[in-house]
């Protein structure tokens, strides 16, 4: 071959890779389609898990509720002749929200917030059909609460896994924004993640400062750009796969600013234990450890010191009980980091009543771990439970720790150091009624037995017949004992 030749095949057979892989590179058009068409799969694989819920409350008189007027026939505006009810393409209810199905056999997971204790709420699925609910169980701490419908057949939410989310990832909403969606057809928008663990504003309390009762105030929440507009509490963040992410809340915006961010409770390891437990319509315990934390000083900070200070500890609390002082810096819980005071709580929160875990403390600028066994976190708000123990006697009891501060107690009744349960309710009429016994007071003993906790108590009543004695913690001298007996009169 005629060497001239050569350098220019060289040239074309070092280019021709190129050239091919310029040739197989998606157009700009074939990447948005591609995006397009992940979008429409994943809502498609989710939009009939989500639903609307319509709440009716009970002191909205049936005149002052919205309607929507019909269209203009022959010129007049035809007005309609009744008020429309739950389920009518017409009816607007007085508060709306989203909802997610969590088991085929009607359950639907909301938000805590949006439902009215008191109220009617009606669910419509995505076929267009509109069921009354009612709220199978509440969980004011997270925020959440189950519905119950009579379906069946329905689809459930695939849950996916928000520990895998990283910021810039594409996620969408389904929700019933401003009641549009409320014939069951989910109503979606887009956007990525814009950040992972972040903290919503505090409420205000009765008192006007700051209060934070709900866990997701103190650092889980995932944040978005996806629109999340009024009534979309309660729906479905999704990611390309069709799998929920987070639960989507539109809360309010903090003031001076014009909108809020959009947020999302994670779906993580402490939802789907909250979840699995609101299906059975039980309570969901938290755990306590019963410190005041502060935060460090910023010169501790840039030291590279990191965790939460114990300012107090709280009387018979089971910080007391294995040894934290106040000054003890708290660095790790179950070998995870603490940065500050929020994460402190809310990673003793996340854990269950009773759990054993290893606190890593900073004490005399020496480190040690303390091991340490959990009590109940008292949740304030008004819990809905259906799946209750039944009472002994007429008698509810619970943790020693599980009353919240302001429930009142008797002047004398005291936390044993040594272990006690918490009297939480006790029916009329019956022989623990005729005890003499109340709602605050706190039993150590049954008979010659100690009790520390509501599974200890129930062992030792268990079978027993005719009087059974109840010994008081009190800071009387003498020992209070109540005989209940096994009928009243």
């Amino acid at each position: 071959m005629n060497r001239r030749w050569l350098i220019p095949i060289a040239v074309v057979a070092l280019l021709l890779p190129a050239v091919v892989l310029r040739a197989q590179e998606p157009s700009g058009l074939q990447a948005a389609t591609a995006v397009e068409s992940a979008l429409v799969d994943a809502i498609a694989r989710s939009e009939k898990s989500v639903v609307a819920i319509a709440r009716v409350d009970a002191d909205v008189t049936s005149d002052s509720r919205g309607v929507e007027i019909g269209p203009r026939q022959f010129g007049r505006v035809q007005r309609l002749q009744e008020t429309p009810a739950a389920g009518d393409p017409d009816f607007i209810p007085d508060q709306f929200a989203t909802g997610v199905v969590i088991d085929r056999r009607g359950l639907i997971l909301t938000f805590y917030h949006v439902l009215g204790l008191k109220s009617q709420h009606f669910v419509t699925t995505s076929d267009r059909k509109t069921y009354p609910a009612r709220i199978k169980a509440a969980d004011p701490r997270s925020d959440l609460a189950v519905l119950e419908i009579e379906a069946s057949n329905l689809t459930p939410i695939t849950l996916g896994n928000a520990a895998t989310l990283k910021k810039g990832q594409i996620v969408i909403a389904l929700g019933n924004p401003y009641a549009i969606a409320r014939d069951g057809s989910a109503s979606a928008s887009w956007g990525i993640v814009a950040n992972l663990d972040r903290k919503a504003a505090p409420r205000a309390d009765n008192a006007g400062g700051p209060a934070k009762d709900k866990l997701y105030q103190f650092g889980t929440l995932i944040q978005t750009d996806a629109k999340l507009n009024l009534g979309t509490s309660g729906g479905a963040l999704v990611n390309l796969k069709g799998e929920m992410v987070g639960l989507t809340t539109s809360l309010a915006a903090t003031a001076g600013y014009e909108s809020a961010a959009g947020y999302a409770v994670a779906v993580d390891e402490t939802f789907r234990r909250v979840i699995d437990t609101l299906k059975e319509g039980r309570e969901v315990e938290y755990g306590f450890l019963g410190v005041l934390p502060s935060n460090l000083q910023d010169f501790e900070l840039r030291q590279g010191l990191h965790g939460a200070r114990v300012v107090a500890v709280e009387p018979a609390s089971p910080a007391e009980h294995y040894g934290l002082r106040p000054g003890d810096v708290v660095t790790h819980v179950a070998g995870k980091p603490i940065y500050d005071r929020d994460g402190l709580f809310l990673q003793v929160g996340r854990l269950p009543v009773e759990t054993q875990v290893e606190l890593t403390v900073i004490r005399d600028e020496g480190t040690q771990k303390i091991q340490v066994t959990l009590a109940k976190f008292p949740v304030r708000g008004e819990k809905v439970v259906t799946a209750q123990a039944l009472a002994w006697r007429g008698l509810r009891v619970d943790y020693a720790t599980a009353l919240p501060p302001e429930q009142m107690r008797p002047s004398s009744a005291r936390i044993d150091p040594d272990g006690c349960v918490v009297v939480t309710e006790v029916e009329k009429d019956s022989p623990a009624e005729a005890a003499k016994l109340q709602v605050g007071m706190y039993i150590n003993q049954v008979g010659n037995t100690p009790v520390h906790s509501p599974r200890e108590f129930q062992a030792a009543v268990a079978g027993k017949d005719g009087d059974v004695p109840l010994r008081l913690s009190t800071s009387a001298d003498q020992p209070d004992i109540r005989n209940v007996k096994a009928k009243a009169g």
